[in-house]
């Protein structure tokens, strides 16, 4: 999927793929569209105003913000348990963190988030994020790409006020796929108090290994899809402090008491440079930050399994039901 498109332009454009219409024409949430609800309408608040919306008695419900956190309109997709609108329960809720060079519909347009979660009470959120690394960069030409004050500070307090969700460390989790398992991680570190469980996907958790190799890829990445040339950690010199900040290996103390789980492949495709790159650092950091763990004591779920760098749905479900034991239940 292509970037993200910057200025004022991107919202009549992106409203163009995203309204109710347009996606409920790609045949891809074929049941996740019903009848509008009755139920009370979501409202701005938290630094986030509503542009654009379509909030429905289905279980998928579409937001775009304008917010001083981002120069362009960043969107949500918020995937309610089945029965919400007619049940009076409280759910968990599952912040779910896409890749580089995708967006927030990648879940459920490219890998059926709808039925992978059917029948199972969380609330599901998944969040734009450009090709910002879940971060606030050092420098950038686009205008404001605050991604993390967009979601820790504005996103998670609204959906706290518009959903019936568990306001609390362990009514939240979050996962994500390769930069977004990276922003999971990063999270949960960070926000010590706000996930119970983190889990990541072929995602990196070692920033400084092999050179800085993630660091010089995120800075690389970012410069050319989301910062107009600017980087998220700082060239040719870096911010360290922030470096050493968002390093989950760096912050192993933080993940004590937590449900961790990891996935990374292990046979990337040797002619693909992209999958063998991605995948091989993904490996090797995953290994480190496993064994800094183990030496410390805290306990964590992994699964090292053939192939490369792709989001695994036989290993999302059993995420999935790894996660049930430590989330609060729906009620």
């Amino acid at each position: 999927m292509s970037h993200q498109p910057t200025g004022p332009r991107l919202v009549s454009r992106r409203r163009l793929l995203t309204g109710a219409a347009a996606v409920a024409a790609t045949g891809a949430l074929a049941g996740a569209f019903s009848a509008p609800s009755s139920a009370s309408a979501a409202g701005n608040g938290h630094g986030l105003t509503i542009v654009d919306r379509n909030e429905n008695g289905g279980r998928l419900q579409y937001f775009r913000f304008a917010t001083n956190e981002i120069e362009w309109d960043p969107a949500v997709n918020v995937l309610l348990p089945d029965g919400y609108h007619t049940s009076r329960k409280r759910y968990p809720v599952l912040y779910l963190l896409h890749g580089g060079a995708a967006d927030f519909r990648t879940f459920h347009m490219q890998d059926n988030i709808i039925n992978l979660t059917a029948g199972r009470e969380i609330i599901v959120v998944m969040p734009d994020a450009s090709t910002g690394w879940y971060s606030n960069p050092v420098n950038t030409n686009t205008g404001p790409r605050n991604w993390e004050n967009f979601h820790m500070n504005q996103l998670v307090p609204w959906i706290d006020s518009n959903f019936r969700t568990f306001s609390e460390y362990n009514g939240r989790a979050v996962a994500g796929f390769s930069m977004g398992g990276f922003g999971a991680l990063k999270y949960t570190a960070k926000y010590f108090g706000h996930f119970c469980s983190v889990s990541s996907h072929s995602g990196p958790a070692s920033l400084r290994r092999d050179f800085g190799l993630v660091v010089h890829w995120a800075n690389a990445t970012s410069a050319a899809l989301d910062l107009g040339g600017g980087t998220v950690y700082g060239a040719p010199l870096w911010d360290e402090a922030r470096v050493s900040a968002d390093n989950p290996v760096q912050r192993i103390e933080s993940y004590r008491n937590k449900r961790i789980f990891l996935v990374a492949g292990t046979s990337p495709d040797p002619i693909n440079w992209f999958d063998l790159a991605n995948e091989t650092q993904v490996l090797a950091g995953q290994r480190e930050f496993r064994s800094l763990l183990g030496r410390a004591g805290i306990p964590h779920e992994w699964r090292e399994v053939p192939g490369g760098h792709y989001f695994r749905h036989e290993l999302f479900i059993q995420d999935l039901n790894g996660r049930r034991g430590r989330l609060r239940r729906a009620g």
